[in-house]
């Protein structure tokens, strides 16, 4: 179960220097935040000259506390005209201040103009103090900050990137002396690059020898403000202290992706990867981007919250608030896609409710996120009233209603417009296979159509097309479903004044010309397309029991019917596809196989099986595929990344012994 944020407590002493009450420490030296960070963190990596003229560069931290060593180490980089192409900063903080005590702080220590307008935009940026991996951009996505909010002891073990330079920092290991542990110096030597240097302003035996046990050299240095000694040194194990090497960019003659699918998950895909500089080619059977599932009018957007916050809560949390920063990017570059911005009441029954209260006070959400309502605090937010056996439920304020054929286009829009972009749209083909270039272990596919003509070739295939990925990319244990869902229109409709989207049974959603939207059939197996009265009756009929002044809705109603693509554990395809025939022919060593030990296909990767969740998880998904292609740091948790990898039905079948 994750554990319960608990903010940090803002203090200062005398002298003016922020201070831990929780910790008994000092945020940063006395004589100075900035001057503390560019001694020790920057100098002591050695930085920036190692970073000069390189397309990626990763730098780690043990604690973010207010945030110094990160403005520093982006100063410098913005400083720098012979900068890395893109620098990720990475780092765990397990109490996190909140907005305004970060403000405060900060603007207690930010004394060079410099650095003022970079603290501002951090303060602006700061996440919803809620558990997990939030990912923020900056300087045009140049800078990301992949912020981990939570126990380092926890956190560590479970991120997956290359570090380049590691910032040793927290408070004094007498004083916190779980972020200095053995646990965290392992964690730090498998994410380690070859040539990984850290700095640190502790010079403490203990310090000192987890360094050496876990494959780092170190020697003493003078250190910071009159303080004897301080640590630098680098990764040089004299030994294999790992099983897996941390992840490099995908070996490849030219950055080029093939996206087969123009859906959400597609275009998040061509958005994410054109920002970084891609050419891509995005090919699509029908005649326009999202005319299939993605085509609804509207659907509903919203985190997913249970009791012991399971992996599908912590994954929906991290890709609902990644969601909404990338959409909000959109809209600062004039690519607005249509949305509603009134919040999203969840209805529940007592039982629900008492449960969903019983979490939302373990973990103690705030009210920015998820906050409970009674059944008249409900009514009020919807505007209408609601049906007998509802007693209340839950409201997200940042949830909503978007229309997905607008985000789509959004999203191409932005990549089509960003500088040097490359981007190429080929609708009206439907894909027949793919085939190694110039045979196995060529480095690019080709990809036909169905009748056996050339379309194009690259050294990345990204399939997105949710039913037809599986067969296309030839899969055999990549199992999905097909899920009929039809929607139903209400014109004119007696929920006129509803203002915000519900959902509970079934969902309605308020659209322009008080038009109700209500839906939607859930008919596994069922690939019909034709519109069914039974649906109509179906959709109205749920809808009603939440919201009762439905009930009166009459006439011939329209609607719409899509498809969508579902895995047996209801979560999606995402990331790199397995050789099955590889893992086939090595199928008895793999039987205890973990997912880094599979056989993969070079360059072929999978964003699909969405089900009902596409506009939440397209965006995080699209942002994953795009790092595991750069060897960048992963925007989510290994563990949780493992259960949306394609290949995790294939590891189920080796230790099953079933191949």
């Amino acid at each position: 179960m994750t554990a319960i944020l608990t903010p940090a407590t803002l203090a200062f002493r005398e002298d003016g220097t922020p201070f831990s009450p929780a910790y008994g420490d000092v945020y940063h030296s006395t004589a100075g935040a900035f001057a503390q960070a560019e001694a020790v963190f920057l100098h002591g990596n050695d930085l920036p000259r190692r970073w000069q003229s390189r397309r990626i560069f990763t730098v780690v931290e043990t604690g973010f506390g207010m945030g110094v060593n990160f403005l520093a180490t982006w100063s410098a980089w913005r400083d720098d005209p012979a900068r890395c192409e893109r620098l990720h900063f990475v780092s765990v903080e397990k109490h996190p201040f909140s907005r305004d005590d970060l403000r405060t702080a900060l603007d207690a220590v930010v004394a060079r103009a410099s650095e003022a307008p970079l603290a501002r935009e951090l303060v602006d940026a700061w996440p919803m103090l809620v558990p997990g991996t939030h990912r923020i951009e900056f300087a045009g996505g140049r800078v990301t900050l992949t912020l981990v909010f939570g126990d380092a002891l926890d956190a560590f073990p479970k991120m997956w990137m290359r570090a380049d330079a590691i910032y040793l920092d927290g408070f004094a290991p007498a004083k916190n002396p779980e972020l200095w542990s053995p646990i965290v110096f392992k964690a730090l030597a498998r994410i380690a690059g070859d040539d990984a240097t850290f700095a640190t302003w502790s010079s403490s035996g203990d310090v000192k020898r987890a360094l050496l046990q876990n494959g780092f050299e170190y020697r003493k240095v003078q250190g910071f403000s009159g303080k004897r000694a301080m640590l630098v040194g680098r990764f040089a194990p004299r030994w294999r202290v790992r099983r897996h090497e941390p992840p490099l960019p995908l070996a490849l003659r030219e950055r080029h992706a093939v996206v087969v699918g123009a859906g959400l998950a597609g275009c998040a895909l061509v958005e994410r990867l054109a920002a970084r500089g891609w050419r891509v080619t995005l090919i699509e059977r029908n005649a326009a981007p999202a005319l299939e599932a993605s085509g609804n009018p509207a659907g509903v957007f919203h985190p997913l919250i249970s009791r012991d916050d399971s992996s599908a809560s912590r994954i929906t949390r991290a890709s609902f608030l990644y969601a909404l920063r990338r959409w909000d990017a959109l809209e600062a570059a004039g690519h607005a896609p249509r949305r509603s911005r009134a919040g999203l009441l969840h209805l529940a029954t007592d039982d629900e409710s008492r449960a969903v209260a019983a979490a939302l006070d373990s973990f103690c959400y705030p009210n920015e996120f998820v906050s409970a309502v009674t059944r008249e605090a409900a009514e009020a937010l919807a505007g209408v009233a609601l049906g007998q056996g509802w007693e209340g439920g839950w409201f997200y304020p940042r949830g909503g209603a978007i229309d997905p054929a607008s985000l789509c286009r959004a999203q191409c829009a932005f990549a089509a417009a960003l500088p040097g972009a490359q981007v190429e749209t080929r609708f009206g083909v439907r894909i027949g296979r793919i085939a190694r270039a110039g045979g196995e272990g060529s480095g690019e596919w080709q990809v036909f159509d169905e009748a056996g003509q050339l379309v194009t070739q690259a050294g990345a295939v990204i399939f997105a097309n949710a039913h037809d990925a599986s067969r296309t990319a030839a899969l055999a244990h990549a199992p999905t479903r097909i899920v009929r869902g039809q929607l139903t229109l209400v014109d004119p409709s007696p929920l006129a004044n509803l203002r915000v989207p519900v959902i509970g049974e079934g969902y309605a959603i308020p659209l322009a010309g008080g038009v109700t939207l209500a839906g939607a059939t859930y008919e596994v197996d069922d690939a019909d397309h034709a519109l069914r009265a039974a649906g109509h009756a179906e959709n109205l009929e749920r809808v009603a029991h939440m919201l009762p002044e439905l009930a009166g809705a009459r006439g011939d109603f329209t609607g719409r019917v899509g498809f969508r693509c579902v895995t047996s554990d209801r979560m999606p395809m995402l990331g790199p596809l397995a050789d099955e025939d590889a893992a086939r022919r090595d199928a008895q060593r793999l039987a205890g196989a973990w997912p880094l030990d599979l056989p993969r296909a070079p360059g072929l990767f999978g964003a699909y099986a969405f089900g009902s969740r596409g506009l939440v998880w397209a965006g995080l998904g699209a942002e994953l595929i795009a790092s595991q292609l750069e060897g960048e740091p992963w925007p989510l948790e290994r563990e949780l990344a493992d259960q949306l990898d394609p290949a995790r039905f294939l590891q189920r079948a080796l230790r099953q012994r079933s191949l």
